[in-house]
């Protein structure tokens, strides 16, 4: 009389595997979760602290290589599936960041090298004239934002804010962002002389070398 229900207890109950299954799946958005919050709060924090303490030469190579890590933060979340929110509109968690001294504070360490042009999007070519200054303010606000989501425990909202101002944004704004200080430092380097470009190698001449006039 017994033998259905012993058999029944060795075996997993109707629902239990899904049940597992569920509770993985949010395990491992949880874990995947911390560790864009990890490299998103990295970024954040290096670029004020380059902002606040940095000279104009230490900043450009700097800022590339925090660019260069947050561009594969974002194309992680890109390869990911789809993230979804639990709520129809974005739950209220305070005010914006106010970045406007940062970007203040970076115009003035990029100074000539600050505007540039890229084309946002490559299959609609048109080239959109900017200031990396204001792209970087920009694609600070995009994550904050998502760090306000995740520090209040929405991981879900967070990672979906994360994704879609990726995709929609502040991916392509890291792209053109990277691209431009990349340029900035090949110039000096590789010394190019071309006549229709020689202003710009002097401001990055100036930006680069202005430590070694100073000592």
């Amino acid at each position: 009389m017994t033998e259905p229900f012993d058999r029944l207890r060795g075996d997993q109950l109707p629902g239990q595997a899904a049940l597992e299954a569920m509770l993985a799946v949010e395990t491992e958005t949880v874990r995947f979760a911390d560790d864009i919050a990890a490299s998103v709060g990295s970024f954040l924090d290096s670029l004020r602290v380059i902002a606040a303490q940095a000279s104009p030469g230490q900043a450009i190579p700097l800022l590339l290589l925090q660019i260069g890590e947050i561009a594969l933060t974002g194309a992680r979340l890109g390869a990911q599936r789809d993230f979804a929110p639990r709520e129809e509109y974005q739950p209220d968690v305070g005010p914006d960041a106010d970045l406007d001294d940062l970007r203040l504070r970076l115009a003035d360490l990029l100074g000539n090298v600050d505007t540039m042009s890229y084309v946002f999007d490559p299959y609609q070519p048109e080239v959109v004239e900017s200031q990396l200054s204001d792209d970087l303010a920009s694609i600070a606000a995009d994550l904050e934002n998502g760090m306000r989501h995740y520090r209040v425990g929405d991981v879900d909202e967070a990672l979906w804010w994360w994704q879609f101002s990726y995709v929609s944004s502040w991916g392509a704004l890291a792209g053109a962002s990277m691209k431009a200080l990349l340029s900035v430092i090949a110039h000096d380097r590789l010394d190019v002389t071309i006549t229709s470009e020689l202003e710009v190698i002097e401001a990055v001449s100036a930006a680069l070398d202005g430590e070694q006039g100073e000592a």
